[in-house]
């Protein structure tokens, strides 16, 4: 369920049967995502930042491993800072590498209980601009699935203002209350963040700069290399 809304394997796949056939047991699918984020980045918003290779695959997946290190959308900022310290990122790379959250979406029943069931007090999020919550409630009507007919689970962007681009937007929209998930918004939310979200709001190339190195950091974190793991010839399965 954490990766519920990920798509575009396609393209990792194919790039994985073209490189294979050009230079076999060579290039790694583990590379090939990595390479296929920066070409994102820079198609999605002009940044450009060189990525090193020579990861390898690993020999064991397991869906156990994806609750237990994806930060929840409910997640306040020390349990962000916590999650993301545990891979040796620090406080300030947290909130700059939520910037990516400038593009993309998510499903409404990741942050639905914001808009209907809050909390005992609040059947709304306060912290939610009211115009914006009377937005998001559009796109995702309150559910009323049952086991026979569920309801309709539709995606919202996470920057509403641009997209389908890159940009610093989204600290932008934070500070107007417009935080999609309840992680986006305790970032403004909590002293301890709010300055890193004013000064990446303020200078936008300050920011770019910042998660093109992130981005990196993050690349090499538990990468295997050498001799250990594969190069996988299907990027579903291992060799």
């Amino acid at each position: 369920m954490g990766n519920k809304g990920v798509q575009g394997f396609d393209v990792i796949y194919e790039a994985r049967d073209r490189i294979e056939a050009q230079c076999p047991n060579t290039v790694s699918c583990a590379d090939i995502i990595a390479f296929a984020a920066r070409d994102s980045v820079f198609k999605a918003g002009g940044l450009y930042y060189p990525v090193p290779a020579g990861r390898r695959d690993g020999t064991f997946s397991s869906s156990d491993d994806v609750a237990k290190n994806l930060p929840g959308a409910f997640f306040n900022v020390t349990q962000l800072h916590e999650n993301l310290a545990r891979k040796g990122l620090s406080l300030e790379e947290m909130v700059t590498l939520s910037g990516a959250h400038s593009i993309g979406d998510s499903h409404c029943s990741s942050f639905a209980r914001r808009l209907y069931s809050f909390n005992s007090t609040y059947s709304q999020d306060p912290s939610l601009d009211p115009t914006y919550a009377k937005y998001l409630k559009g796109l995702c009507p309150r559910a009323t699935s049952t086991s026979t007919n569920p309801s309709p689970d539709p995606v919202v962007p996470f920057d509403p203002t641009t997209p389908v681009k890159i940009d610093n937007n989204y600290y932008k929209n934070l500070k107007n209350n417009k935080g999609l998930l309840v992680s986006d918004q305790v970032l403004w939310n909590t002293p301890l963040t709010r300055s890193l979200v004013r000064k990446n709001s303020k200078h936008p190339s300050y920011w770019t700069t910042k998660f093109a190195a992130a981005m990196v950091h993050m690349g090499s974190i538990e990468v295997l290399t050498g001799n250990q793991g594969e190069i996988r010839r299907n990027c579903r399965l291992v060799n």
